[in-house]
This record gives C-alpha cells, structure tokens and sequence, in this order.
C-alpha cells in the first residue's frame, strides 16, 4: 500500500489527514455492509412470496382439477341449498333457469316460494310440503337474497309461498307474461327473513345457504350481508378466511349486487 506524504506538513498533520480518510471509509463500509444485509433481507422476504404465491397458485390448481372431476349434481345449475332438515332447495338464476324451475322440476308435493318484486327467482322445496317451518323459513331467506332487495341494501324482504297448483303460466285475458314468470293464483303465505347468507368450504367443495342450514353442515363459515364490495373482492376475502376454495365457484353463490363478511 503506498501513502503521499505532505512535505509542506507536519508528520501529526499527515497522519490526522489519513486518519480522516480511514474513518469515512470505515463509514461508508457499514454502510456498505448494511444495505447487503438490507437487499438480502429483501431478496429472502421475496423468495418467501414466492414460494407461497406458487403453492397458493397450485391449490387453486388441484382445487379446480377437482372441481373439474367431481361428478356435479343436477340441481348445481340453480341457486341451491340442502335445509337444515335435509330438504333440496333449487331456485333459478335467471329468466330462462326460473322457467326450467318451474317447468320441469315442480312437482305436486313441492312448495313454490317467490316475492312481488320483478326478477326475483323462483324457488322450491322438494318435497316441501312434509318441510317443517325451519325448513320454510330457511328457503324464504334464500329467496329474499337472491332478489333485489339485496341489491337494494335491505334487511328484510317480503316473501311468500304457494302450492304448485296455485302457479300458471297462463296469464289474465289482456296480460302478457315475460319468460322466467309466472301467474300466481289463490291465497298466499308470507314469511319476512333477514337478509344473510353463509358461505363454506366443505369436502373440498364450496357451498352456500341460510345461516342455520349450513352451520348443521359445519362450523367452519362466513357470514355476509348486504355492502359496497364488489363480488369478485368480497369472493376474494372469503377464500382468504375459509382458507381454500374455488374463486369461481365462491362468486357462482354470491348475490348479486355489493356485499360485505358480516362481523
């Protein structure tokens, strides 16, 4: 190592110059020193989301992979739900599957739920008139949050229900009759149900009801209500809280309209 020596100073003068010099070395080697300690730090703190963004990325994989093979009901066309006294509930999703509902599935000893609102959808119960009044109850609520009172940030909704006899597709002489609706005849039963719904993860697959009918399923579900957050948000943040699940398939139960996880 060679040194320049100052002859016009002292020999204390050359050594405090070069004393100088070595202690703002000294300073920018820490600082050195810490800013490779902070960039690993950073590189580890990637390589960690990654690997978890990665592995993340291969449940959704195998989620949808079983999802894929999974034989699928016929009913899991519609709106459904089992009650929590084991009764299948279907409703339509739109015009055309209201239509279908009702054409095809309703039988005589089936229960017809609807609402006075336009494009609110048609639901049933199989069976439904042995159904309890839980059971009636629950498939009312699954009514009103499918329908626009959801939209429209209510809590309560007005709902009724009707033997299949009491349904037509003929309408009054001068009326007309929309596809997805229906001619309600005779005295009809009304039931007010809050507007809630629960959303779980069960067997790998996601399903949805009235709070009671899938807290008799597990324990282990979110609860929404009426919001502002959009579907696919909110569909995100209850993944994020079931811990796994189809994105697709949390946002196939989710009303339409904004939502929020109950607290």
């Amino acid at each position: 190592m060679e040194l320049e020596i100052d002859l016009q100073k002292s020999v204390d003068e050359n050594a405090s110059h070069y004393f100088e010099l070595s202690k703002k070395a000294k300073k920018k080697l820490a600082g050195a020193n810490a800013a490779i300690d902070d960039s690993r730090k950073k590189l580890q703190k990637l390589l960690k989301e990654e690997t978890k963004f990665l592995t993340e990325e291969q449940q959704r994989q195998d989620e949808k992979l079983r999802s894929a093979t999974r034989k699928k009901e016929w009913y899991e066309k519609f709106h459904w739900f089992i009650s929590s006294n084991e009764f299948l509930c279907i409703g339509g999703k739109d015009a055309t599957s209201n239509e279908i509902v009702i054409k095809k599935h309703l039988e005589k000893d089936d229960i017809v739920f609807h609402t006075e609102a336009a494009g609110s959808p048609f639901f049933i119960i199989k069976n439904g008139q042995s159904a309890p009044q839980a059971t009636l109850q629950e498939c009312a609520q699954a009514v009103a949050v499918y329908s626009k009172a959801w939209k429209h940030s209510h809590t309560i909704a007005d709902v009724f229900y009707v033997l299949p006899e009491q349904v037509s597709k003929e309408a009054k002489s001068g009326e007309y009759l929309q596809k997805g609706s229906f001619m309600i005849y005779g005295k009809t039963t009304p039931i007010q149900p809050k507007l809630e719904y629960a959303i779980a993860l069960l067997d790998n697959q996601i399903i949805a009801g009235p709070v009671i009918a899938i807290s008799q399923r597990t324990k282990e579900y979110i609860t929404i209500i009426p919001g502002e957050e959009k579907k696919s948000d909110l569909a995100k943040k209850i993944r994020h809280k079931l811990g796994s699940g189809d994105l697709d398939d949390i946002i196939k139960f989710l009303p339409a309209g904004g939502g929020q996880i109950k607290k």
